[in-house]
């Protein structure tokens, strides 16, 4: 191609999810490479940002993760973060069914909604770690990320770090590539 003109990208990433799914957890193993044992739910919404280099591509890439509450208190403020989104990760605690069936009922339909309808998003079994406690199976999982048209189902432990890294930059390359960039995608 002969084009070494180095390329940069910002990306408007949210998390989304029930409360206590992993979501903070999840931005904190990818961000610092930590893990917080003790809950502390994210009030309205937390931004982070990271800068990645994709060399694959040569682009620079600064990502806007939005960390949004999951509280039913902040509905009504929540609908306003997905404005300008590239993408997002729907995110489902493995343990609580209730939050696997949430992200149908509720967190999809907003960030059609309030959103990008048109938007790149991937499914997240979070808290693969917890094996023993498991309520929502992978084929389960696989099943709705079909029927939602999500890029990808992924399953990661936040804890141990499993597959974090891989769902953001999967993420990315979704939504690089939808936008038109060229390349191969694993």
């Amino acid at each position: 191609m002969g084009d070494d003109k180095k390329r940069q990208w910002a990306l408007k990433l949210a998390l989304l999810g029930d409360p206590a799914v992993g979501k903070t957890s999840l931005i904190d193993k990818y961000i610092t490479d930590s893990f917080n044992e003790n809950y502390q739910p994210t009030l309205g919404v937390n931004i982070v940002t990271k800068d990645i280099k994709l060399e694959e591509i040569n682009s620079d890439i600064r990502l806007l993760l939005w960390d949004i509450a999951g509280q039913a208190k902040y509905e009504l403020t929540r609908k306003m973060f997905f404005q300008g989104c590239s993408g997002a990760l729907f995110i489902y605690d493995k343990t609580r069914y209730s939050t696997f069936e949430n992200i149908t009922s509720k967190w999809l339909e907003d960030f059609i909604k309030f959103g990008k309808p048109d938007g790149v998003y991937i499914l997240i079994g979070n808290k693969l770690d917890l094996k023993d406690s498991i309520k929502v199976s992978s084929e389960e999982g696989k099943l709705l990320s079909q029927k939602i048209n999500a890029t990808e189902f992924i399953e990661t432990s936040a804890k141990y770090g499993e597959n974090v890294e891989m769902a953001f930059k999967k993420l990315v390359l979704h939504i690089l590539k939808k936008s038109g960039v060229k390349f191969v995608l694993d």
